[in-house]
């Protein structure tokens, strides 16, 4: 049976011996979809009270994190969307505290977002994050706090204090049971580890527990704010294989569709491609007359749970995406019968027929194609999304000079990874030519395997080949790999600066770590001659064939000429 992340909480808060509370604590608990995606979060914060607007200060790093954070994408890690937000957050403090008094909204700031089965931690400053399980009680942060004496500290981070935000994270696995105290210097430092377990240990509620360790730490002489939060894990998400697996099937896949076939509402007009993984038919909505791309499905894996979850989050994820450089999936009105999803219909053709009819292409032109394919990829890099699968094939161009990427079938979405699953997610190797050699030999991808692909398609434009010839196979390994060597593009096309080959060269390399981090490197490179590569030296069999084995010929016959004189003498 499924269940839910669900948690109960208690929370206390106190302005102990100070004339107001500046301290500040919140919790978020989202629903429906947003639960899985984006998770629970809570925070605590405590502003500094040498500071002018402490108790501001607190209350908008607590509020601002617990609304925007789930405002940020849903394809982005737990990671990248706090950080991103309490960047935001932190440039705001900085704006808000003024030209005389830099330092007037500091706060430290603490928080916690369960997603899934984890527990994510974010944290600045002296604020304090325990967990406490099977009788343990465990800090999970580290105090910002330099001491210069015995009686005297400062804080060495917080928010509010530079525009350099240094962020401690950490991801811990959440157990059903578990007990998560986040507490303000008012509390800690004034009750150690044996005192707050004691609370721990009593079985009253949450609410109650949390003020009977506030209205400790006030009795132990605090002569701070007093803030106490407890969280305690009620269940974890946790799924059926079987329930999963009828979930996903619960549409069929559709039958074999041919022409004046109608599906849904929607009338089969032709069959435009047909792989082992799906089929892609153009069709008309009867109701508006419109014209669509349908992508149904292959009956090869009707069985196949990883399969059917990938076709299921290839419109998840096309539904987030809004670009004119990518293929627009449609939000559907009627109800479906069948599992399919519907694209806009482009006129155009691949980019594999436009090499094909462009065998000796304008360079500019070349790099104009580039630059749009580009913009299309830094939307999916944008979103924490790997594309994973860049071919000739996947790229449409349309007359008027739109390049649209029509197929993410094998996008890698950050976030969803963070989301456990009892169906096994095979990595997908993408297509032999084009994929980067670190997903053939295993390992992880990055952003730069995205910028190899595209060094490879940059390279076909303009030599009609490939940069390794058809070397790279889905049995590769390190030494096999070491023995395939890069072909110059100069050698099929002359007309090919040094630099422009040098700037491909590098874009795929074998190595990950020797390509270009972005694509705006790669471009300006593409355009802007670079002298380290004018400086690097072509061999004469790459740069000029025909004069090398020109050259070869007349050399050894000077050499024959020579064995001739001395063996007639």
């Amino acid at each position: 049976m499924s269940t839910q992340l669900s948690i109960s909480i208690g929370q206390s808060s106190d302005k102990g011996a100070k004339d107001q509370n500046e301290d500040f604590y919140g919790v978020f608990l989202a629903e429906d979809t947003a639960l899985e995606n984006k998770g629970i979060a809570a925070a605590i914060a405590d502003g500094m009270g040498s500071c002018a607007n402490a108790r501001e200060a607190s209350e908008q790093c607590v509020k601002g994190f617990l609304s925007d954070y789930f405002s940020t994408p849903e394809t982005w890690t737990v990671k990248t969307s706090g950080a991103k937000v309490l960047t935001a957050i932190n440039n705001w403090l900085l704006s808000k505290g003024g030209k005389d008094n830099v330092h007037g909204m500091v706060t430290t700031f603490s928080a916690l977002v369960f997603k899934s089965t984890t527990a994510h931690i974010f944290h600045i400053g002296d604020s304090r994050i325990y967990r406490f399980r099977n009788g343990d009680l465990e800090l999970l942060t580290k105090d910002h706090r330099v001491w210069i004496s015995e009686k005297k500290n400062y804080l060495s981070r917080a928010m509010g204090i530079d525009s350099h935000l240094d962020i401690d994270y950490k991801a811990v696995n959440a157990e059903v049971g578990d007990l998560y105290i986040m507490t303000t210097d008012g509390v800690h430092d004034y009750l150690d580890d044996s005192q707050i377990k004691q609370h721990l240990l009593s079985d009253g509620a949450l609410d109650v527990v949390a003020d009977e360790i506030n209205m400790h730490a006030i009795k132990e002489k605090s002569h701070d704010n007093v803030t106490c939060q407890i969280i305690r894990i009620d269940s974890l998400p946790s799924q059926d294989a079987n329930e999963v697996y009828n979930e996903l099937t619960r549409l069929p896949f559709p039958p074999h569709l041919g022409p004046g076939m109608t599906m849904d509402g929607y009338e089969i007009l032709e069959e435009i491609h047909a792989s082992t993984t799906s089929q892609l038919y153009k069709v008309r909505d009867k109701e508006s007359g419109q014209l669509f791309i349908m992508k149904t499905p292959s009956v090869n894996y009707s069985d196949d749970p990883a399969y059917i979850e990938r076709f299921y989050m290839e419109e998840w994820a096309g539904k987030r995406i809004q670009s004119d450089t990518i293929i627009k999936i449609i939000d559907q009105t009627r109800q479906r019968n069948f599992l399919y999803f519907i694209m806009e219909h482009i006129e155009g053709i691949t980019l594999k027929q436009w090499m094909k009819q462009n065998t000796i292409p304008d360079i500019e032109t070349v790099i104009e194609i580039t630059n749009k394919i580009i913009k299309g990829l830094r939307v999916f890099h944008r979103l924490e999304m790997l594309h994973r699968d860049l071919k000739p094939e996947n790229i449409m161009i349309t007359e008027h000079g739109v390049v649209k990427i029509i197929d993410f079938g094998s996008v890698k979405i950050a976030g969803v990874q963070e989301i456990s699953t009892p169906v096994e997610r095979i990595e997908l190797l993408g297509t032999k030519n084009y994929t980067a050699p670190e997903y053939l030999l295993g390992t992880e991808g990055s952003n730069r395997s995205d910028i190899y692909s595209l060094g490879v398609l940059v390279y076909e434009m303009l030599s009609g080949h490939l940069p390794y010839g058809e070397k790279m196979s889905r049995d590769l390994n390190w030494r096999t790999l070491n023995k395939i060597k890069y072909q110059s593009s100069i050698k099929y096309n002359p007309m090919i600066p040094l630099w422009m080959d040098g700037a491909i060269h590098k874009a795929v390399k074998k190595d990950a770590r020797l390509r270009y981090e972005t694509f705006s490197e790669f471009l300006h490179d593409l355009t802007h001659p670079n002298t380290t590569f004018n400086n690097q030296v072509s061999p004469l069999i790459e740069s000029n064939p025909v004069l090398f084995w020109k050259s070869a010929t007349i050399a050894m016959l000077l050499l024959n000429l020579v064995l001739i004189y001395f063996l007639t003498t």
